[in-house]
């Protein structure tokens, strides 16, 4: 297995360990392709969720113009729910699985397709 199969076995188990969620493997193999290098840089790999410099990157590149949501109050409404259910205390917040998690908040799965 390489690297990217090894952080998605990861992400996976993050999803299920600790947001309560199976994953779906095809779908989060393509969000964390997604993600490009990011995937591989320590800081850029994971979302910090107090920083709200942060949230609003995740607002305007990932659910704006990947996924093409209109701006309003309900994208970082999803983006806090989404922090929540990973948990807030949970130091290490991988952006493919914040990413996963929004795309299936708002039903996006064909972005992917």
């Amino acid at each position: 297995m390489g690297k990217r199969d090894d952080l998605i076995a990861k992400y996976a188990e993050d999803l299920r360990g600790k947001c309560g969620t199976e994953p779906d493997m095809d779908l989060l193999k393509k969000v964390t392709i997604g993600c490009g290098p990011s995937i591989y840089s320590a800081d850029a790999s994971t979302v910090a969720g107090s920083q709200q410099s942060e949230l609003e990157t995740v607002k305007k590149s990932f659910l704006m113009k990947k996924l093409g949501l209109p701006d309003g109050p309900e994208l970082m409404d999803a983006i806090q729910s989404v922090i929540e259910t990973y948990g807030r205390s949970e130091r290490n917040k991988y952006r493919a699985v914040v990413y996963y998690l929004l795309v299936k908040h708002f039903g996006k799965e064909a972005v992917y397709g």
